[in-house]
């Protein structure tokens, strides 16, 4: 028995002794496993970072310019020829004869003024002409009567000339009354409203009584003076437009343009050039322009709102960007290129009319420059970027990403502006 259990000992000993060695054999492996697990999740997030860390950017190429420029603007319909009506004399409105839209032809009345002062004044100027024209008649005998004793000791010299004197005076008093009676005859055809030229009558401020002035139209309870008709030539019409700065270079004789007008959707007005101002507001920087279109059916009304739509050619040879792809720093207006190495480059760029959404460079890119599409403000030079490929169906036009950008898998976007199908859209961020 004791020999045995002596045995038993170490043999159990040396069991403890292994399972606790091999204990610590599994445990070093379990910490040595998560250290290196560890560091494996370390190098990958600090890879990760490193690489979030390059932009991702989408690139564009310079297009050539539009072979035409469309320009609209708003611009304001006027008469050929409009012309407020005024009274000339004071008295009552005896009666009127064309109301507001009625079509009027020169000299045409289109009310009277009965005038009772100035009727007296008129007589009596013609009364004042018939007694000077007498008094003339009596000088001129009286002065034959005493040229004929000149020369006699009946009479002296001196009473001959203070005679012939009196007659020219009284001839002078003649004339001054004729005038006068010339006058009031002129006042008492203003009596008589006329339209001044064929037209549409557009506004009629005058009612039977009431009382006109001189002054200038009909007088109101405080005093001021309107006018009593207003007459508008239209069998043409004139068109203002204020043409921006930047535009200006398509002002010229052979300029037309599209009139359309909210009261008629869908039809358009062909207009033509007739005069421009030469020089610019100094407020909002346009010029003001008048064109000319036709009104033979009277379809167009004075002071209407109008849309005119302009086309002019335009330089292919200049090459456009969108103006998302400009970027204002202290430098100048830039735009962000990525070279050969995938590295950014910033060009000083001269930027020339803009567009709309695109805008004309007219120095400092190239057509086969890679240009950034909407850079971000911290671009900065010499950086490396990712390139990325466009939005399918939002940005795609005119964008191109190398093929190791999509070979990446990055689903990295930029957002879209809108239509990727208009002629001048330009992508935006």
């Amino acid at each position: 028995m004791t020999a045995s259990g002596e045995n038993q000992t170490p043999r159990m000993s040396r069991r403890g002794r292994l399972c606790v060695t091999l204990g610590g054999v599994v445990l070093a492996a379990i910490v040595a496993g998560g250290i290196l697990e560890r560091r494996i999740h370390v190098s990958n997030l600090k890879d990760a970072a490193q690489d979030a860390a390059i932009p991702r950017v989408q690139v564009i190429t310079a297009e050539k310019g539009p072979t035409t420029r469309t320009l609209d603007l708003p611009g304001n319909i006027s008469a050929w020829y409009q012309a407020p009506i005024y009274a000339q004399v004071s008295g009552y409105v005896q009666m009127w004869y064309k109301d507001i839209g009625a079509k009027v032809k020169a000299g045409e009345i289109l009310a009277t003024i009965d005038t009772p002062g100035l009727d007296a004044q008129y007589a009596a100027s013609k009364a004042n002409f018939d007694v000077a024209m007498a008094r003339y008649r009596l000088a001129q005998i009286t002065a034959r009567r005493w040229r004929a004793l000149q020369g006699t000791q009946a009479v002296s010299q001196q009473e001959v000339d203070v005679q012939a004197a009196d007659a020219e005076a009284r001839q002078a008093e003649v004339e001054a009354a004729r005038h006068e009676v010339s006058r009031y005859a002129a006042l008492i055809g203003f009596k008589q409203l006329v339209a001044p030229f064929d037209g549409v009558v557009t506004s009629r401020l005058a009612d039977v009584g009431d009382y006109v002035n001189a002054g200038g139209g009909d007088v109101s309870s405080r005093g001021t003076a309107t006018e009593l008709f207003s007459v508008a030539d239209v069998h043409r019409m004139r068109v203002f437009v204020s043409v921006p700065q930047d535009y200006a270079d398509i002002i010229s004789p052979k300029l037309e343009g599209d009139v359309s007008v909210p009261q008629y959707p869908g039809r358009v007005f062909k207009a033509k050039f007739l005069a421009t101002a030469k020089a610019f507001n100094a407020g909002t920087r346009t010029v003001t322009t008048e064109l000319v279109v036709d009104n033979d059916k009277r379809e167009l009304w004075p002071d209407s709102y109008a849309n005119v739509h302009f086309v002019a050619p335009g330089d292919p040879d200049i090459l456009i960007v969108p103006e998302g792809a400009l970027v204002f720093r202290a430098q100048g207006m830039q735009v962000a290129i990525v070279d050969k190495d995938d590295r950014i480059r910033l060009h000083n760029v001269t930027v020339g009319t803009n567009l709309g959404t695109k805008v004309q460079i007219l120095a400092g890119v190239g057509p086969q420059d890679r240009i950034v599409n909407n850079p971000s403000a911290g671009l900065l030079e010499g950086q490396k970027v990712y390139l990325v490929g466009s939005t399918p169906g939002y940005n795609d036009a005119g964008a191109t990403a190398t093929s190791a950008a999509v070979g990446k898998g990055d689903d990295v976007r930029a957002m879209p502006a809108g239509d990727s199908n208009a002629s001048d859209a330009g992508v935006r961020q």
